[in-house]
């Protein structure tokens, strides 16, 4: 009977060892069925209006004024205008920067193309195109793409920009 027990706790061991807790913040998962914590955000507090004939109309899907604000809570804490916020349209004040962005032309659909392209992008580079077990493969895929510093620092260096200074390399 100690046998079994001692080759069960050598796998259990064993695959204990071979878990990672180091996780990229493409792979933090709450697996507990519990909600996450961080992702609770009370409401404003309550507060009486001088007259119910202010509050305004109800409207499905509009705010409410209990929600929390942390945009325009931040602009009025630095000495802004939050309603700039709310300005659908470029500001006039902005026009002549927007025209200069888009002289060779703009795409309204950007975003959604290039979900659209990404996500195709991660199609053709993925390694299976099912998973056993939920994995993230976001270094894998864009491994080709990522920059290194380093090399950009050397170049740069080279062709005589002034750079700052780097911390070194972990190597």
């Amino acid at each position: 009977m100690k046998l079994p027990h001692l080759v069960l706790m050598l796998g259990m061991t064993g695959l204990v060892a071979c878990t990672t807790s180091d996780r990229t913040l493409h792979q933090m998962r709450n697996n507990r069925g519990t909600p996450e914590e961080f992702a609770i955000v009370p409401n404003k507090p309550l507060e009486m209006p001088q007259s119910f004939a202010e509050l305004p109309v109800p409207t499905p899907g509009s705010g409410n004024r209990t929600d929390q604000t942390p945009l325009s809570d931040a602009v009025a804490a630095l000495g802004g205008n939050p309603a700039q916020l709310a300005v659908g349209e470029v500001p006039s004040r902005d026009a002549a920067l927007v025209n200069r962005a888009s002289r060779y032309g703009r795409d309204g659909n950007i975003r959604t193309r290039l979900a659209v392209e990404d996500a195709q992008f991660r199609r053709d580079k993925s390694v299976y195109n099912w998973k056993l077990f939920k994995d993230d493969e976001y270094n894998k895929v864009y491994r080709d793409q990522i920059l290194d510093p380093y090399a950009a620092l050397t170049a740069y260096r080279k062709a005589g920009a002034r750079t700052p200074s780097a911390p070194p390399t972990a190597d």
